[in-house]
């Protein structure tokens, strides 16, 4: 953000008649301060990242899920899902063809699974984040899934942050908002993924992942936070939220994640208690998923012990 102060000369003139001169009346000096958002520079990949990321696969990791639910732990699994896409900035989805007007992006498709009791929970966030690194994700997504509804919640970067969310809770319903842009913490993981030392630390707001929204049932909007980062861990503290978020990954490129660890309250009222939700990781693969549809590639379950 660079701030711009010009100072605007405002003439007040008098006109006497055709003949007469024009007379300067009176001049008045006024400031005005022009707030300019100015870019950051586009990140430019190197050869190593564009061997990596633009070979025509998606890297998957997959990790073992403690997770914390209603007051409880649940065993279960997760999965990171990073593919690069050619993307529409207009229409903010993945373009069918390639163009040099396309966005390209680093998608995160982020699963997690676990059982509550009889019954389970089925929850996707993704994130479409420009490689440029320059600035806010172009669209987010979650939807949550379990026996008693579902809810689904997206954010489009537009000239605000456009939010619709649809729940089967009668105090959540359909909604339709605008946001003022602000970091979220879903573009973190990605953002992470392409350079470390560019995540923002200090005292800074953050809108939470729309998993953690939802799940909590808290209002959709940005939070105080404060961000810390080592050589290999990002950590997330929200004080309002009473909630930490700490990612762990490799501090050499791809800067792959290790794991994580978020504690929060779980539970509701009095009840609520602090517990930690953490994922370990099991695997990671280099593949074109897409393609791998047959009973044939099951091994590749078995290889990210998702079996």
């Amino acid at each position: 953000m660079k701030v711009i102060k010009l100072t605007i000369l405002l003439i007040s003139l008098s006109l006497a008649s055709c003949k007469e001169s024009v007379k300067k009346d009176t001049q008045t000096i006024a400031e005005a301060t022009i707030v300019e958002e100015i870019q950051k520079p586009a990140f430019k990949p190197s050869t190593t990242f564009n061997d990596y990321w633009y070979a025509g696969e998606a890297e998957i990791s997959s990790y073992k899920l403690e997770q914390a639910r209603y007051g409880e732990m649940r065993d279960g699994n997760a999965v990171l899902v990073f593919v690069t896409e050619d993307f529409l900035p207009e229409v903010q989805v993945k373009a069918d063809n390639y163009s040099k007007d396309n966005t390209s992006i680093l998608k995160l498709n982020a699963t997690k699974n676990f059982n509550t009791g009889i019954y389970p929970y089925s929850i996707m966030q993704s994130t479409f984040y420009p490689v440029s690194n320059n600035q806010h994700a172009i669209k987010i997504s979650a939807s949550i899934q379990e026996w008693c509804g579902q809810v689904y919640a997206q954010l489009n970067n537009r000239d605000d942050f456009e939010i619709k969310s649809h729940s089967y809770f009668q105090s959540e319903g359909d909604q339709d908002f605008n946001l003022d842009k602000n970091i979220t913490e879903n573009e973190l993981w990605t953002q992470l993924r392409i350079d470390p030392q560019s995540l923002p630390t200090g005292n800074i707001t953050v809108i939470p992942s729309l998993e953690y929204i939802r799940l909590r049932h808290i209002d959709f909007k940005a939070y105080s936070a404060n961000a810390t980062l080592t050589q290999d861990t990002y950590t997330l503290f929200y004080p309002e939220l009473k909630r930490t978020l700490v990612i762990n990954f490799n501090k050499a490129f791809p800067y792959d994640i290790e794991g994580w660890q978020e504690t929060t309250p779980s539970g509701y009222g009095s009840e609520a208690k602090l517990l930690t939700t953490k994922a370990t990781k099991i695997k990671t693969i280099k593949s074109a998923y897409w393609s791998k549809n047959t009973n044939q590639d099951k091994n590749l379950r078995e290889e990210l012990g998702l079996q």
